[in-house]
């Protein structure tokens, strides 16, 4: 048996998870929140669960009170660090460099740093929680797993972008994929329950960061997010597609920097741009009320996956399952209502009483006469990297 300390570091939080492998037990598990501002809250939960508000500046001094825990006499479930053998980190992205897990070194921070710029609400809060574990466990393997590499299988008629080659083939300019841990996960959970290899599955990723994939035969295919995690569906503050002609016309005529209306598509936009929310059960409430502006938001976002849906169903020739995931995919069923109305053409009918159910477990929400299964699937992305970390250090 080896204990997994699994990190996934935020801007602004510090989810972890450990998992003693391989029999996938949690150990104990939660999050810090609001790190470096007001109101820093620690949610804990080993053998009780536990809610402790704190002066939390940095990253380094979340996973330290979460180490703390972990050691403690009441609410421990290890006595010693060294009893952690890997600590798994989630990274964004891992360009077209790295296609598998791998330790960590420091040619392996190099790069993650370098891909700053494309995953710039990412990619520098996993090297910080990277380098605050490093000191905080060093008897431990560091391990890495990046959120492009199931996304590798792609083809390159997918990949590749309709400008010079020499973009491709030199600046590596492509489509890389994000949210792949979430997206393997559910899809096997989805091919489990198939009980079959041979499937077509489009998984469906709506938190604040939003993807969707189109999954053959258990290998990604096609995947709305590319280059960096701003285009595609739209997201909490980021715009997803948009025109490219806005950039241009928001910097000549607008006279916006580069830098500004990097930051306008990244934190500006999306649905707190359209109704000063990011939180979807904020808008939900709103527009329940009458906010049409709230509405409207709703209607644009679930749009904006209809017209992925039916894309991926002519990539794949079909589509045996949806499968809704993460925090909003998991829990609004008014977003999957909303999804899913006016879908009987490609046999996707969803049944409005199983949606409103709330059960945590994978549930299936489609009426009987539906050709496609509705899955609703939460994503373990933790015990997905507990998984890979495993392998690699047995």
């Amino acid at each position: 048996m080896k204990n997994i300390l699994i990190i996934n570091s935020g801007s602004s939080s510090l989810k972890f998870q450990l998992i003693q492998m391989p029999s996938e037990k949690v150990l104990a598990s939660g999050m810090v929140e609001r790190i470096g501002l007001d109101n820093s809250r620690l949610h804990y939960k080993a053998q009780d669960q536990l809610t402790e508000e704190l002066e939390i500046r940095d990253h380094s001094e979340a996973l330290k009170v979460i180490t703390d825990h972990l050691r403690h006499p009441q609410t421990g479930v290890i006595k010693q660090k060294e009893e952690i053998a890997a600590v798994g980190h989630r990274v964004v992205h891992g360009g077209d460099v790295f296609s598998e897990t791998i330790r960590i070194n420091e040619q392996v921070k190099e790069k993650i740093q370098e891909y700053f710029s494309l995953a710039p609400l990412h990619n520098p809060a996993n090297l910080k929680g990277i380098e605050v574990s490093e000191k905080l466990f060093p008897a431990a393997e560091q391990i890495a797993v990046f959120d492009t590499s199931f996304h590798r299988s792609i083809p390159r008629k997918a990949a590749q972008y309709a400008i010079p080659n020499e973009l491709y083939e030199k600046n590596h300019i492509q489509l890389y994929g994000f949210h792949g841990t979430s997206h393997k996960f559910v899809s096997k959970k989805a091919i489990e329950r198939f009980n079959k290899e041979n499937s077509k599955i489009i998984s469906i990723h709506l938190g604040n960061g939003c993807s969707i994939t189109a999954i053959k035969d258990g290998k990604s295919l096609d995947h709305s997010l590319g280059f960096a995690p701003v285009n595609g569906l739209i997201m909490g503050t980021r715009s997803g597609d948009i025109d490219q002609s806005v950039i241009f016309y928001l910097i000549d005529e607008l006279g916006y920097t580069s830098q500004e209306v990097s930051d306008l598509l990244h934190k500006e936009s999306g649905m707190y741009g359209l109704t000063g929310y990011s939180d979807l059960r904020d808008i939900e409430e709103k527009a329940a009320a009458g906010d049409k502006k709230c509405q409207l938001a709703l209607d644009m976002n679930a749009y904006r996956i209809k017209k992925y849906i039916g894309a991926y169903i002519a990539a794949m020739n079909g589509a045996d399952a949806l499968v809704f995931t993460a925090g909003i995919g998991e829990n609004s069923d008014v977003i999957r209502s909303l999804v899913c109305k006016d879908m009987d053409f490609f046999g996707i009918e969803l049944d409005e009483e199983k949606n409103k159910n709330r059960d945590k477990k994978l549930r299936e929400i489609q009426t009987g006469d539906s050709r496609v299964k509705i899955f609703v699937i939460p994503t373990n992305e933790e015990l997905e990297i507990a998984q890979q970390s495993f392998e690699l250090i047995s």
